[in-house]
């Protein structure tokens, strides 16, 4: 007899528990290592708006300038897990279920409030440090594109700004050194 993914011979695959109905930030982490062993994070790019994924969905992109981590009310907080968790829900409703990006997008932000508040972290205070980060078309720190980033969200959008400067970018027409000026 053939075991699951992961699982030892001769022992039985462990189930997440009892309360995996509840609320809780234990089966959130669980869900986040899971995807996490389904996806590759890449933190090698400049992403316009932070994050995204391959149009594969087999990776995600989170922007290379973005920090990993940040200190708020004394404490260090890491982000990836919840922008990995973020990315990952919305592609699969893009891709499985046909939503349209700002649906999915909408979702999947409730998701990602809902991870950070589980790990005791003010939704605020994560929000404000992230929006320092976000890159849009007119961003001198956008240099980099991932070849293979999913357009839909930027398309669904008509962000055209982006989509413009990002293809620039692609075709190597917007040329910047490394210090991020033209």
């Amino acid at each position: 007899m053939k075991g699951q993914a992961g699982e030892t011979p001769g022992r039985k695959r462990r189930s997440p528990g009892r309360n995996d109905t509840l609320v809780s930030a234990e089966m959130l982490e669980k869900a986040v290592r899971e995807i996490l062993g389904r996806v590759t994070l890449d933190r090698t790019w400049d992403v316009p708006y932070l994050a995204g994924y391959s149009r594969n969905g087999k990776t995600i992109y989170i922007d290379r300038h973005l920090p990993r981590s940040f200190i708020t009310r004394g404490r260090e907080v890491t982000v990836d897990q919840f922008l990995i968790l973020h990315e990952a829900v919305e592609k699969s409703l893009l891709d499985e279920l046909g939503l349209v990006y700002q649906h999915a997008h909408q979702i999947a932000l409730r998701a990602e409030e809902q991870a950070v508040r589980a790990e005791g972290v003010s939704w605020r205070d994560y929000d404000r440090f992230m929006r320092q980060f976000i890159k849009d078309a007119g961003d001198e720190r956008l240099n980099r594109i991932p070849p293979d980033l999913d357009i839909k969200p930027y398309r669904d959008e008509h962000d055209v700004a982006v989509l413009t400067a990002m293809q620039k970018v692609i075709r190597g027409e917007l040329r910047r050194d490394p210090g991020g000026r033209k």
